[in-house]
């Protein structure tokens, strides 16, 4: 049993991985597709097509609309519809290009065939421009763009390229079925970034509770060593179930042994972590000119008797999916996109899928049911539980106060949102409600504060001048 693990706090909620025997499979196409210009963090992409315009599968539709954004490609062929607001999982609107589904032709310049391309491109520039141009985004979660955090600022270096195979959230089993079924290609697209990256060394890390995975990815990599030179320096790292071992910060401490300091990033330490899903999504784009178009969505749940993991197109409505699995079942209260720990609640079914939609969970009013909350008995175990190391009973008290100097200066906004507080609460108190409240308004006035800061600068510039 390996011992390797963050050091500060998490949890051990049962896995439930009750969907990880069923193979990854291709879902039909649906009529429409809804594909979103807001599907990662930073600046929305700008649409480039219009009503009446046809499009095939991988064609751009949408360029990014800053440094921090990304492409968007067509994830079928049709008509251009609609470009125009929709309503997201949450009810709120969001512009989307509507495209009604005719055939399935893809661009002649994709691979679609199953052929391993196991040959590295020589120019590390060139393999980054080709993620850039796939619309590559962070798939464990975040959706950063991909070739933004492959390109770290001036006298920013990487030292450890961490691959992200954890997936310690309950009932998620899409990474661990790409690993068994897409492990070549994940191990390829791990290369790929390292090259990228100019790094000697990269570790794949995967939970102790995935022992198959484990040992058919170490036999890949053992494999392709003896190919190239390129896939040297690769490792894989069996590490201890817990929650959230994939948490960036929490897998850079397991894995290095370094802490990420407050308000700074992985690559301030040197680490760079990327999902499996995304060194998937890098193999497609530069072996294959595959952009991402498609992600594998696990839907599961014990009150709903199909069990699958499927290959979903980016942009497919999220009741088809259902639908397509024999609907919902009259004793699920509710949807989540995601897990239990960190998803959301879906208020709208009509909503489409995005680039970094992982799955679709349903829970029965029993599972969902809050208990009445109690008083704080001061017990700690919310703190002991913290993988961040703050206090969440002093920011629950410091939150009700409505003190956002205090909730800063106790580091308010490091919170991840992980739920470890909650879980632990033995009085029910809705830490993680208030504490993501708390987060929200201290990361409002530290941004206000910055731009007002920016504002000054110019002004004195300005004024030098």
């Amino acid at each position: 049993m390996s011992k390797n693990t963050f050091s500060i706090g998490g949890i051990h909620p049962c896995d439930a991985k009750i969907s990880r025997e069923c193979p990854i499979t291709p879902l039909a196409l649906p009529e429409r597709v809804y594909l979103s210009v807001s599907q990662h963090i930073g600046a929305p992409a700008k649409p480039v097509v219009a009503p009446g315009d046809q499009v095939k599968v991988g064609q751009v539709v949408a360029e990014p609309g800053g440094f921090m954004s990304a492409f968007i490609h067509s994830s079928v062929s049709g008509k251009v519809v609609s470009v125009g607001p929709r309503q997201d999982l949450a009810g709120n609107f969001q512009t989307c290009i509507e495209i009604a589904v005719e055939g399935d032709e893809w661009l002649e310049s994709i691979d679609r065939t199953d052929t391993l391309v196991t040959e590295l491109p020589e120019d590390p520039k060139a393999i980054l421009e080709k993620i850039r141009l796939g619309g590559i985004v962070g798939l464990g979660g975040a959706t950063f763009p991909t070739h933004v955090k492959l390109s770290p600022p001036p006298g920013k270096k990487c030292e450890r390229l961490i691959i992200n195979g954890c997936e310690c959230e309950p009932y998620l089993t899409s990474d661990f079925r790409t690993l068994i079924e897409k492990g070549e290609q994940v191990v390829v697209g791990t290369a790929l970034i390292k090259k990228v990256l100019g790094v000697a060394q990269a570790t794949i890390a995967i939970e102790v509770n995935k022992p198959e995975a484990l040992e058919h990815v170490q036999a890949i990599v053992a494999s392709l060593s003896k190919l190239s030179s390129e896939y040297s320096g690769i490792d894989i790292m069996p590490l201890k179930k817990k929650y959230p071992q994939g948490g960036e910060k929490q897998l850079i401490d397991a894995v290095m042994h370094r802490q990420v300091p407050s308000g700074a990033l992985p690559i301030d330490v040197g680490a760079v972590v990327q999902n499996v899903g995304t060194a998937l999504a890098v193999y497609d784009a530069v072996q294959k000119n595959k952009p991402l178009i498609d992600n594998t969505v696990t839907v599961t749940g014990e009150c709903f008797p199909s069990q699958a993991n499927l290959l979903v197109r980016v942009g497919t409505p999220l009741r088809f999916i259902l639908d397509s699995l024999g609907g919902i079942p009259e004793s699920a209260a509710k949807v989540i996109s995601g897990g239990p720990m960190m998803g959301k609640a879906v208020a709208n079914l009509d909503a489409a899928t995005l680039k970094g939609t992982g799955a679709l969970l349903l829970l029965t009013e029993k599972q969902t049911r809050r208990h009445e909350e109690g008083n704080c008995i001061r017990c700690g175990k919310c703190a002991d539980a913290c993988p961040m190391g703050l206090e969440p009973f002093l920011l629950n008290r410091l939150y009700k106060a409505g003190d956002l100097d205090a909730l800063e200066k106790n580091a308010a906004q490091d919170c991840i949102q992980c739920g470890c507080c909650l879980y632990s609460c033995p009085s029910y108190i809705p830490l993680l409600d208030n504490i993501s409240q708390a987060r929200g308004q201290v990361m409002g006035v530290i941004k206000a504060r910055a731009a007002a800061a920016r504002a000054a600068a110019e002004a004195a510039k300005a004024k030098n001048e």
